[in-house]
């Protein structure tokens, strides 16, 4: 069976900047978790096998980071920042509150080993927040900086790599850098970079998984 690779963006306007390169299936499920794993879900049940999943889009730069907007990061880790409990000692996780989201450990959810080692030159490797709320103050941008140690924040990557790993599909996450977070009227962004590279990203992971 040849190869196929599905491709997960949030919005239309990601999708369209990638394009349809041949041997993928790129849909945009729509914003947030719950779009983003019923869309990957439903795409890998109707138009599936694929033997790889990857969630695309643009993100958020947190504090102290070092990226700048256009930079590409490549997922190592995607990480929910919300799931857990707030305490008057301080935020506790999954695993500290004794629960489980699924066969991985806390609110980290491992993306493909495999994948990440041939996708690891095209960016920037490190964790990937996935937010329900983002972050437009700089109290927020350090809360999930600290609670998840990432670098930067979106909205659907932990949900398309968890509901592709529950159906035992390889998924990565690659962002390409949008703006950054903290105080909004103090943000910087720059959408159309963004897009840009972000095609111009998945385009480039196609042949090192495939090649």
């Amino acid at each position: 069976m040849a190869r196929r690779i599905l491709i997960v963006t949030a919005v239309q306007a990601e999708a369209d900047a990638i394009g349809k390169p041949k041997g993928t299936l790129v849909i945009a499920g729509g914003i947030g978790r719950t779009n983003a794993a019923a869309a990957t879900t439903a795409a890998i049940l109707s138009d599936g096998p694929f033997t790889w999943v990857i969630s695309a889009g643009i993100a958020g730069a947190l504090p102290n980071s070092g990226l700048s907007l256009g930079s590409t990061v490549v997922a190592s880790a995607c990480v929910y920042a919300e799931e857990g409990l707030v305490t008057p000692d301080g935020f506790q996780d999954m695993k500290q509150m004794g629960f489980s989201l699924g066969n991985f450990e806390g609110n980290n959810v491992p993306v493909d080993p495999w994948m990440l080692e041939r996708c690891n030159t095209l960016g920037i490797v490190g964790p990937i927040a996935t937010v329900a709320t983002c972050s437009g103050t700089d109290e927020q941008a350090d809360t999930v900086k600290e609670r998840t140690g990432c670098i930067c924040e979106a909205m659907e990557g932990a949900a398309v790599v968890h509901a592709a790993m529950r159906v035992g599909a390889p998924a990565i996450e690659l962002r390409t850098i949008s703006n950054t977070t903290g105080n909004r009227e103090q943000q910087e962004w720059n959408i159309s970079l963004a897009l840009e590279n972000l095609g111009a990203t998945v385009r480039n992971a196609i042949p090192s998984l495939c090649g």
